[in-house]
């Protein structure tokens, strides 16, 4: 199952052979491409449910999700699953995820649904930068020269926009910065995406149920009554959730970081591709420079990343080899 970790290439002292390391890094960055590929074409989904509402939407994505993940966590369990799950401080990080990843998801699917497919892209490029000033703020981290520079970038390009739109770019915003605090706290959990996304979804599930109930009540519900086609599509917004993680998690641990740090820009370049290619959403010149800040912002804050690590590699085979040649 890709939900369990595969044993580290340093789990031994020679660590596995050039040949297959390189066969599993293929693999890697394959299941990568295949999970941000579907992260960045999921716009082309919710239009086709969007009869349905987007809190209708919303509240099957959940309950989906959650019988689905149930599944794959009875088939995949860890011994000690139930016991680390249950802490209260666990409970407390994984409710408070489940409320922002709500926020997240929601937000999405309407912005998608009512034509703003290339904002959403817009917030996730803004992701990586506001990680890293979340780092600064709680985690009291220092930044480099040209992440400040990326820092101020984004700042500027934030600015642009809202003088182009007239108004702060929110839909932008929310799904930055829900999305920024939700991998801050599993980051701080270092649970299982599949693992926590089940106790997520159970803790949301009631008040999922509660809704489509309230809608069934009073004739509002189109799960059931517009077809068998919108309710099976409904059932799907699990699958839609759950196959980019499992493809996620079998690439995070065949991959380095960095290269999995460079594979996530797909999923927003494919929804702003989508974006003015399929949903003819129009690009202002003020967008345009915009969105080339935020770019240029990547640019730096990537190129500065790989080369610091590129450092630190260099630094730890140094350390290595002198006290071998001693």
């Amino acid at each position: 199952m890709p939900l369990a970790p595969d044993p580290s290439p340093s789990s031994s002292p020679a660590g596995p052979p050039p040949a297959d390391r390189r066969t599993r890094e293929r693999r890697g960055i394959g299941y990568g491409l295949a999970a941000y590929g579907m992260w960045g074409a999921v716009p082309l989904f919710w239009p086709l449910v969007a009869r349905a509402g987007s809190l209708e939407i919303l509240a099957h994505r959940i309950v989906w999700s959650f019988l689905i993940s149930v599944v794959l966590v009875v088939v995949s369990v860890r011994q000690g699953f139930w016991t680390r799950m249950a802490r209260r401080r666990t409970l407390l990080l994984l409710g408070s995820a489940a409320a922002i990843v709500s926020v997240n998801w929601g937000v999405y699917i309407w912005s998608v649904n009512h034509g703003h497919v290339v904002e959403t892209a817009l917030g996730y490029y803004i992701n990586p930068i506001l990680s890293i000033l979340l780092g600064v703020v709680v985690l009291h981290e220092r930044l480099s020269p040209m992440q400040w520079v990326s820092v101020g970038l984004a700042a500027v390009a934030v600015a642009v926009l809202t003088v182009d739109y007239g108004t702060l770019p929110w839909i932008a915003l929310v799904l930055a910065v829900s999305f920024t605090a939700y991998g801050f706290i599993k980051n701080r959990l270092g649970a299982g995406a599949v693992d926590s996304l089940a106790v997520e979804s159970a803790l949301l599930t009631p008040f999922a149920l509660v809704y489509l109930g309230w809608l069934e009540l009073t004739g509002r519900a189109s799960f059931g009554h517009e077809g068998w086609g919108l309710s099976l599509l409904l059932v799907s917004t699990g699958l839609i959730t759950l196959v980019p993680l499992l493809f996620f998690a079998s690439a995070a641990t065949r991959l380095p970081l960095s290269t999995l740090g460079l594979l996530q820009y797909l999923a927003p370049t494919l929804q702003f591709v989508l974006g003015i290619s399929y949903f003819g959403e129009s690009m202002s010149p003020g967008r345009w420079v915009g969105f080339g800040l935020v770019w240029l912002a990547l640019v730096i804050m990537t190129t500065d990343g790989l080369l610091r690590a590129r450092r630190n590699r260099a630094g730890v085979r140094g350390a290595d080899v002198e006290p071998a040649a001693v």
